[in-house]
C-alpha cells in the first residue's frame, strides 16, 4: 500500500485484511453475501471487501444485499451505483419489517429486536438462495462490546457477536469482518471517501439499552484510552465458547486441527 495512501484507509485496510486472514472468513471459490443497510459501516464493509478482493490472490464474489425495512427513505439508487463502480452484484428485498415493528402488531418485542429479527431472516434466507454460504454483515468493535455488555446486563450470560459464526449447522457462516475496527474509524472512513452513507431512518434508532450502552462505553473510553484494548483482551482471553478469540490464535488453532488431520 502506497504512503500517499491516506492514514485512515490504511487503517482500515490493515484491520480488516487482519480480521479476515486472522480468522480465516474468506476462500477461495466463496460466494459472499453482504448485508448492506445504507449506512457507515456496511457501506465501509462493501468498499473493503471489493478492495480486498481486487488486491488478493483469492478469487470470491460479493453480493450486496439492502433489506428495505419499509420506511422508503434509502436512495436504492446510490446503493446500486456504489455497488457498479465497485464491480460488486447488487440486490434489493422490498420489506414492511419497520413500520410492523412500531405498530400494534409487535406487542411484546422492542422494535429494534423485531426488525433485527425479520431483517436476519430475511438475509439468512436470500443467502442460501443465491448460492452464498458466508454472510458478510458489518458489526464492528464496538458493536462486540455493546452485545456483551447487554448480554451480561439483561441476559446473565457472558456471550457476544463472534467474528465467524456458523448458523443451521454450518449451512451459512456469518464473518464480521469489521470485528476490530472501532465505530469512529468507519465513521472516518466513509466520510473520507464520500460513501454515500444513508440516514437513520428508524424512529427508535436513537433509543434503547444499545444506544446507552454506546454512551457508556463511549464514556470510558474519553476518561481512559486503555479501556477500548482492555476491553479486548478481556473478552478475547476468557476462553469462553460463545466469546472471540484473538485472530492469530484462531488461525494457529486451524493449522494444528489441519495437522492432525481434522477438518
Amino acid at each position: 500500500m502506497g504512503r500517499g495512501v491516506p492514514y485512515v484507509q490504511r487503517q482500515a485496510i490493515s484491520l480488516c485484511g487482519k480480521a479476515v486472514h486472522g480468522w480465516m472468513m474468506i476462500e477461495h471459490g466463496d460466494r459472499v453475501a453482504l448485508g448492506l443497510s445504507g449506512g457507515k459501516d456496511s457501506l465501509s464493509l462493501l468498499w473493503l471487501l471489493a478492495e480486498r478482493r481486487r488486491r488478493v490472490p483469492i478469487d470470491f464474489d460479493i453480493l450486496a444485499v439492502h433489506v428495505e425495512m419499509g420506511f422508503h427513505s434509502v436512495d436504492h439508487q446510490a446503493l446500486a451505483r456504489l455497488c457498479g463502480d465497485l464491480g460488486v452484484e447488487f440486490m434489493t428485498v422490498e420489506t414492511d419489517y419497520g413500520p410492523r415493528a412500531h405498530s400494534p402488531e409487535n406487542r411484546e418485542n422492542s422494535p429494534c429486536f423485531f426488525c433485527a429479527m425479520h431483517r436476519r431472516r430475511e438475509l439468512f434466507q436470500l443467502a442460501a438462495a443465491q448460492g452464498c454460504r458466508k454472510l458478510a454483515l458489518a458489526h464492528h468493535q464496538d458493536d462486540i462490546f455493546e452485545t456483551f455488555l447487554l448480554n451480561l446486563l439483561y441476559a446473565g450470560n457472558l456471550s457476544t457477536m463472534l467474528p465467524v459464526q456458523p448458523f443451521f449447522g454450518g449451512e451459512i457462516v456469518v464473518i464480521r469482518p469489521l470485528a476490530l475496527c472501532p465505530a469512529d474509524l468507519t465513521r472516518r472512513f466513509s466520510a473520507h471517501l464520500d460513501l454515500p452513507v444513508q440516514p437513520a431512518c428508524c424512529p427508535s434508532a436513537s433509543l434503547g439499552h444499545r444506544a446507552v450502552m454506546r454512551s457508556w462505553l463511549e464514556e470510558r473510553h474519553q476518561e481512559n484510552k486503555k479501556v477500548r484494548s482492555s476491553f479486548w483482551h478481556a473478552i478475547t482471553s476468557a476462553g469462553l465458547p460463545m466469546l472471540p478469540t484473538p485472530p492469530t490464535t484462531q488461525r494457529k488453532s486451524r493449522a494444528k486441527s489441519k495437522g492432525r488431520g481434522e477438518s
